[in-house]
């Protein structure tokens, strides 16, 4: 049986990159399925409103990454929040990535705010702080690539880090086997990064742009990363889930 993934989708792409890449809910999409474990995906931009009817049931709501902040006071962030903290008290399955990944920390008691050490870009490694049954095939550590300026700087109560690295200690944490996030962006790819980095290279600066085209020749590993996520949702939650 397919497992059913809601994707909650919290940005449009800019303009010029739409075309070829639709949105970050059709590149999870494409992520997932390349996985050895088949799913069904709804995706609903929360930024214009659109949410899942209430009788539409799913194995897990996943919120995807933005150019907001997480910690931001618009509408459509704090109604997001609240739907979040909704699905996490009855026990629904939650995953993050990047903005994502802050949010989920903010609702559920931790802090996220703007780095001190400005933008994280390219690929980047993480050392793995934790291993679980479901992060299969296991690796020592983990590389990724990113887009971020926030992080999260407090960890939920009961949250248990990932992986971390000098420049992003809580780079990825779970709670339990209910919630699931990670800053990096396991959906991107090498073209779409540099799409990015062009558009950004004035705001970026000359240096940190450069270190991070180069970084690019390198591979990443956000295959693995899909397929730890979708190996999360299967697991069976515990009873004392959201206690």
């Amino acid at each position: 049986m397919s497992l059913r993934i809601c994707i909650l989708e919290t940005d449009v792409l800019r303009p010029e990159l739409t075309a070829q890449y639709q949105g970050y809910g059709r590149m999870f999409e494409q992520l997932f399925s390349r996985q050895p474990i088949a799913a069904e995906f709804s995706v609903y931009n929360v930024m214009h409103g659109d949410y899942p009817a209430d009788n539409e049931v799913f194995d897990a709501y996943l919120v995807t990454g933005s150019k907001a902040d997480s910690f931001g006071t618009d509408a459509w962030i704090q109604t997001l929040k609240a739907y979040l903290l909704k699905l996490y008290e009855r026990g629904e399955k939650l995953l993050g990535v990047c903005f994502g990944h802050q949010l989920l920390a903010l609702t559920l008691g931790g802090k996220a705010e703007r780095a001190d050490k400005g933008w994280g870009v390219g690929i980047h490694r993480y050392s793995l702080a934790a291993h679980a049954p479901w992060m299969d095939p296991e690796v020592s550590e983990l590389t990724l690539l990113i887009s971020h300026q926030d992080q999260v700087t407090e960890l939920p109560e009961g949250a248990t880090v990932i992986a971390s690295s000098d420049f992003c200690p809580n780079a990825a944490y779970h709670i339990r086997d209910q919630v699931l996030c990670f800053q990096g962006h396991p959906e991107f790819v090498h073209d779409y990064s540099r799409a990015l980095l062009d558009a950004r290279q004035a705001y970026l600066g000359d240096e940190v742009y450069h270190k991070a085209v180069a970084s690019l020749a390198s591979e990443h590993q956000g295959d693995l990363v899909g397929e730890w996520m979708m190996r999360f949702i299967q697991q069976p939650a515990s009873k004392d889930t959201a206690a």
